[in-house]
Parts: C-alpha cells; structure tokens; sequence
C-alpha cells in the first residue's frame, strides 16, 4: 500500500474533492497527461511559490494537453481560503485530507510524523501510467521547466 511508485507503472485511481468542493476523479482524465504536484501544507511560503507557478504555467500545461493539480492534506476550506489568497483561478488544489493523506500515502510519499506528504511531482500520460516521479526537500522548490521538458516530451 505504501510503495513508492515506480516510472511505468499504472498510477492508482482516487477521488479527491478540489477547493470548490467539486470532486474529481482522476481516471477522469484519461486521455490527457496529468501533473500531480504534491506539497506539504497550504499556508507556507515555498508551497505557495509551488502552486503559482502552476497557475502562471496555466496556459502553457492546457497546450501540453496537459492537467496540473496541487495536492496536501489541508481541508478543503482551507484550500478554498488559500486559492482566493494566492489568486488561484485554473488550478484545481485538491484535499487529500480525510481519509487523511490517504492519496500519497498509496503513492509512498507521506510522512507519518510530521503528518503532510514529501513535496513531490507525478507526471502520468494519457493512459495514466507514470512517466516522472520526483520527490524534493521540502525547502526546494521543484524546477518548472524541468516539468514542462517531460511534459514537451
């Protein structure tokens, strides 16, 4: 259950409710590619520098036919307050909240102690199978460009 998960393989399905409350399904979206941009807590500063430089790279992700999600085990109001705060208006910041990181406890990439998921990026292609996998230090902002190369890919 806690395996990390493995470039190639088929990514685990969930539904998981965005800062709208509306729910999403990840087998969704296949078809497209997806970005899983997972981050600790909602309300810190490199978090926050994570989540605009998805919004900023917006139109480009919609060129890549391409869907991006900021995931963390914040509520869902508090995802809510958080979007309004950072003026989130395209990308749709999910709440893996309750069952409580369930979402990247699948994908091996929660932290039991500290309670929140590492910072880290999933890339699935359209057949949701996973093409990057990347965990950072949590101080570390993760390297759009280099998320925008795999997704050029």
């Amino acid at each position: 259950m806690t395996n990390e998960i493995k470039i190639g393989e088929t990514i685990q399905d969930f539904r998981l409710r965005d800062q709208k409350r509306d729910e999403v399904h990840l087998y969704d979206f296949k078809g497209k590619k997806v970005l899983l941009s997972f981050h600790p807590l909602a309300w810190t500063k490199v978090c926050a520098e994570q989540m605009k430089s998805l919004e900023e790279n917006h139109e480009l992700f919609t060129e890549l036919n391409t869907v991006a999600f900021g995931i963390s085990v914040d509520s869902t109001p508090s995802k809510k307050a958080w979007a309004k705060e950072l003026g989130i208006m395209h990308i749709r910041l999910l709440s893996d909240f309750w069952p409580h990181g369930e979402v990247a406890r699948t994908h091996g990439i929660f932290k039991e102690k500290e309670g929140v998921s590492e910072r880290a990026n999933i890339i699935i292609d359209e057949d949701q199978k996973v093409i990057f996998f990347k965990k950072y230090p949590g101080h570390e902002l993760p390297d759009i460009k280099e998320i925008i190369e795999v997704l050029k890919k």
